[in-house]
């Protein structure tokens, strides 16, 4: 009645076949489970297809060759293995039917227990959150829970969400440093840590310290680096990149600092996310980090880049790679003055503070502090804001140190160099 294929015991007798039901772009594809005469069961998967993309008579999309289509057929294929694993699984155990087969597509989420624990809150936070922040903030939240369970064995302590105070805050700051983590890290760490506290008073009335609105963090001065445009021309124009993944790195450079974007997003530039407007070529895209959907405008250095290159982009790299290679281009170019900065130690894994040689301190986030900073004062800052996707004028002004006072000098000179404002603006 059955036969074993690999470690997996299917049943012979067990059917499934996948149906849509509608002629619209976005069918849902349903599937039929049956086994003998007893069992006949359906349920709408989570996939969809554009009907006309769909062979009924094989159950599965026409085309094999399209990959969008050859991805959702691997899926369903995968599905259905899965599916009678689990029948398997099920047999004898539970009641096979419609409610089985929906529980199977759609698993209930996990119900995790609202706890006072502080470091058990995280999990809760992140369960509840899942949908609402990225996939940035949900890596912050797993790094600090681990730093905070490091910190309970270091103490012996188990904190509960009420003890975190102003002692809190004195012996978490000393464990940090000893652990050689940078002021303004162990800062934005006590802040996120208080944001925990804060969610578990409102939404589950978990009781807090009294003195939780009293706890204060102070972030130093960094340095923001930028690359100038002259060193942009250095870049642009040096010689000496004699490997093909390095004038890919560059052309990468060159490409974030004239278009003021996350690594996260111009890593991830295509040709066919580029658009024409009154022969304007410019590029749409979702930002990953906010969701936000971005046009931008392609500089002609940019087009010049991609011409070169056939209309292609660079060739695409990973985030730590790009983060390698830049510093390597940087050094080739001679950006090699002393400068006061902070990165990562090699060895500790930590951010360290001091004098280095510039092209050490260069990262993937240069480009879009270049792009800001050159900028300002060149372009208006209401589009410049608009280009780089930061939600306040405020925000901006921080990311690339500018103060009140910066903005009142170059008031003072639009204001008496009128024609000199005319140019920039």
């Amino acid at each position: 009645m059955g036969k074993v294929w690999g470690e997996l015991y299917i049943c012979t007798m067990a059917t499934i076949k996948f149906i849509i039901r509608g002629n619209s772009e976005t069918s849902s594809i349903y599937v039929r489970f049956k086994e003998g005469r007893l069992i006949d069961i359906s349920a709408k998967t989570n996939f969809l297809i554009n009907s006309k993309d769909w062979s009924a008579s094989k159950g599965q999309p026409k085309s094999l060759t399209d990959m969008s289509l050859k991805k959702l057929n691997k899926d369903l294929v995968d599905f259905r293995g899965d599916l009678l694993a689990h029948y398997n699984e099920s047999t004898n155990k539970l009641e096979i039917n419609s409610k089985w087969l929906k529980a199977f597509i759609n698993p209930p989420a996990p119900i995790i227990e609202v706890s006072n624990r502080l470091v058990h809150y995280f999990d809760y936070y992140a369960l509840h959150k899942k949908n609402d922040i990225s996939i940035a903030s949900c890596k912050k939240l797993k790094v600090v829970k681990h730093l905070i369970e490091r910190f309970e064995k270091e103490t012996k302590l188990e904190y509960l969400i009420k003890d975190v105070n102003a002692n809190f805050k004195l012996k978490f700051e000393s464990y940090c440093l000893k652990e050689n983590y940078a002021p303004n890290t162990i800062a934005r760490t006590i802040n996120f840590i208080k944001t925990i506290c804060y969610h578990a008073r409102s939404e589950n009335d978990i009781e807090t310290s009294s003195k939780l609105d009293n706890i204060t963090t102070t972030y130093l001065p960094v340095e923001k680096l930028y690359l100038t445009p002259d060193e942009l021309k250095l870049l642009e124009n040096t010689n000496k990149l004699d490997a093909e993944y390095l004038t890919n790195a560059r052309d990468w450079l060159i490409i974030s600092c004239e278009t003021g974007q996350r690594v996260s997003d111009f890593l991830r530039f295509t040709k066919e996310q580029i658009r024409y407007q009154n022969t304007k070529p410019l590029i749409e895209f979702t930002q990953v980090k906010t969701g936000k959907i971005m046009t931008v405008p392609l500089s002609k250095k940019v087009m010049s880049i991609l011409k070169k290159r056939k209309g292609d982009f660079p060739r695409q790299i990973s985030d730590q790679r790009y983060n390698e290679y830049v510093k390597d281009v940087c050094k080739l170019a001679g950006l090699t003055q002393k400068t006061k900065g902070s990165r990562k130690n090699p060895k500790t894994k930590r951010k360290e503070t001091g004098i280095f040689e510039k092209w050490q301190l260069v990262s993937s986030h240069i480009g879009r502090r270049s792009f800001s900073t050159n900028n300002y004062g060149r372009i208006p800052t209401s589009l410049l804001i608009s280009a780089t996707g930061h939600s306040t004028e405020k925000m901006f002004l921080e990311y690339i140190g500018k103060s009140d006072s910066d903005k009142a000098l170059l008031l003072e000179e639009y204001l008496n160099n009128p024609k000199k404002k005319a140019h920039k603006i």
